[in-house]
């Protein structure tokens, strides 16, 4: 407190401003802020101004942390830049730490920084544009999107979860915020991905879709939506010792849902039995290898006998 208040009014105004950004100011900014270009190149050549990108400056220490350095990418975009892509991913949790930081700007201006990756874009509009904490970032189901066609269907399950996970965004809340955007370069892979999250079969369903491929894999008729060892299954084979499950992942990826299909499964395995679990969407979408699956499990001696 003593060092600030021996300074310039001017220069306690700068630190203020700055502590307020992360530590980053713009040259607009500290001109705004009561110095002049020459008080500028003054500082710069005393250590106490840093320069990170043209026109944009580090106010004390050089170092920047995270935010630091997103607030320092905006600046250097100028107004209406966002965060985008990766950093956008990592911003929301749900993707890692990349060189390079993401933007994206409007057309038609062309901006390059070093360090930097931009994007243009005509199709970012306003509802998928949020400001938290002063930084300025696209939402997570427009960072989703961008990111699709580069990290295709796996990549984008996993981050799905990720979001679920984190109480961030569900799978139904991308969906429908999903169907009311216009498509763009990455929304069917999206779509296709979320669709497969929302499936949930009825028990005909589930029964019309999985006998002929528990018949094709070799394994006669199950008994269906049996009690065993105090839990109600989907598909039991007394002979084999195998118990089949089916889940929707609407009900199945929460902390809760997880623990109790752990529990259950344990029963089972305490009781002898061979606990199986397909997910509905792969009965429907990857039939084979629920197939192959169940044709390598029926075949072990520990099944077959």
């Amino acid at each position: 407190m003593g060092y600030l208040t021996r300074q310039p009014p001017s220069w306690r105004r700068v630190v203020a401003a700055a502590e307020s950004q992360y530590g980053v100011l713009s040259h607009a900014q500290l001109l705004a802020l009561g110095l002049s270009r020459q008080a500028i190149k003054h500082r710069v050549a005393r250590g106490k101004v840093h320069r990170v990108y043209r026109g944009v400056y580090a106010v004390g220490r050089p170092q920047l942390d995270r935010n630091g350095q997103r607030v320092a990418a905006l600046l250097a975009c100028g107004s209406g830049s966002a965060l985008s892509h990766s950093a956008s991913a990592e911003f929301w949790r749900f993707g890692p730490q990349e060189p390079s930081l993401e933007l994206t700007i409007s057309p038609p201006r062309t901006i390059k920084h070093p360090g930097l990756q931009i994007h243009r874009s005509t199709t970012l509009t306003a509802p998928e544009l949020i400001t938290v904490a002063g930084i300025r970032v696209t939402d997570p189901l427009r960072t989703l999107v961008d990111l699709a066609p580069r990290w295709q269907h796996q990549r984008v399950d996993d981050a799905i979860e990720r979001m679920s996970q984190i109480n961030l965004r569900s799978p139904p809340q991308l969906l429908g915020q999903l169907e009311q955007r216009a498509p763009i370069p990455g929304s069917g892979i999206v779509r296709e991905v979320l669709t497969r999250w929302a499936l949930s079969l009825t028990d005909t369903q589930l029964e019309r879709r999985f006998l002929p491929i528990a018949k094709r894999a070799g394994l006669p008729l199950p008994l269906t939506q049996q009690v065993v060892n105090g839990h109600r299954v989907d598909f039991y084979w007394p002979d084999l010792r195998l118990v089949v499950e089916a889940d929707s992942l609407r009900y199945h990826r929460t902390a809760a849902r997880q623990d109790a299909d752990a529990r259950r499964d344990q029963a089972h395995v305490a009781a002898g039995l061979i606990p199986l679990r397909f997910t509905h969407a792969q009965i429907t979408y990857e039939p084979g290898s629920v197939e192959r699956t169940l044709r390598r499990i029926a075949s072990t001696p520990a099944v077959s006998t």
